[in-house]
């Protein structure tokens, strides 16, 4: 039913493109020169809307529709990677907010001094995962610190993990319930003593991978299992998709495991401002606008590199 749905919201976007495309070829036959401001508004319009049509066309992925579950753990850098860490977290939750998709924290750890040693969250809405998947790597930050009282420069880094929202009924990926350890704790952290009262926080390790999750961002001790399971069955996905390009690059000899000091992105805010990214080199200089959520024209870029 979910596919249904799906294919006919994308026929009615069609037949509505049709539509518009055929009213403002009537109009423009007229010649009428009064119409022409809004006949350009139109097309400027409907252009919009191709141009977005097609840029998902470069999302064919099993899971790029769906919900992304998007990771941010701190790196090399102390208090100014967790304070990177909870400035990229804005910048994902601004993108997320500029772009009508729903967001929810499912589990955060607050840094000693500042910002988050680690936060996870899901958003969701149509093409999350296929858009967010072009941010998964190292994010690398280089600023004057407000943390160093010789206000000297320092680099930072962060990486971000993007798995997808694997359903549970999805045959591919089955978590045996023997094969998992769960552990029951009190929250730590913010959260207020209705938080602090309950052991409601959860800890799922995977016997066989190694795996642990955890999840104490909700009061209730269930949706905090739940939400743990959703980003175990990412992790899995994840690792049989790793295997699958491993297997494959042993014929191309190009397979490259995401590991640290291979940023795919530079953030400079001194000396100079510039937001570069080293897999397409498309470099933006606003850098405020780009941590206020502005990173469309990042993900495009991404994307078309990708297809090339």
């Amino acid at each position: 039913m979910r596919e249904i749905a799906g294919i006919q919201e994308e026929l009615d976007t069609w037949r509505t493109i049709s539509e518009k495309v055929n009213n403002l070829r009537d109009l423009a036959i007229l010649g009428d020169e009064s119409f022409r401001n809004e006949l350009e508004q139109e097309i400027g319009a409907v252009q919009k809307i191709l141009d977005q049509l097609e840029l998902e066309t470069l999302l064919g992925g099993k899971y790029d529709k769906g919900n992304a579950l998007l990771s941010i753990n701190a790196g090399a850098g102390g208090t100014d990677a967790q304070d990177w860490g909870e400035m990229l977290m804005r910048m994902y939750l601004r993108w997320a907010e500029h772009n009508g998709y729903e967001t929810e924290i499912i589990n955060q750890s607050p840094g000693e001094e500042a910002g988050i040693k680690s936060v996870t969250i899901l958003i969701s809405g149509k093409y999350a995962f296929g858009y967010l998947r072009c941010e998964k790597g190292v994010h690398r930050l280089v600023r004057l610190s407000p943390f160093d009282a010789a206000h000297r420069r320092h680099t930072s880094f962060v990486q971000v993990e993007v798995l997808p929202e694997v359903a549970a009924e999805d045959p591919s990926i089955t978590i045996n319930p023997d094969e998992i350890s769960i552990d029951v704790f009190k929250s730590s952290g913010a959260g207020g003593q209705n938080v602090q009262k309950n052991a409601t926080a959860i800890r799922i390790t995977h016997i066989p991978t190694g795996i642990v999750v955890s999840c104490q961002n909700e009061r209730s001790q269930v949706q905090n299992r739940e939400n743990a399971l959703k980003v175990l069955r990412g992790r899995l996905y994840q690792i049989e998709l790793e295997k699958q390009e491993e297997k494959l690059s042993e014929l191309r000899g190009e397979y490259q495991k995401a590991e640290w000091g291979s940023q795919i992105r530079s953030y400079i805010l001194h000396p100079y401002q510039l937001v570069k990214d080293h897999r397409t080199d498309y470099e933006k200089g606003n850098t405020s606008a780009v941590l206020d959520g502005e990173i469309n024209e990042f993900i495009e870029e991404y994307l078309k590199w990708k297809k090339n």
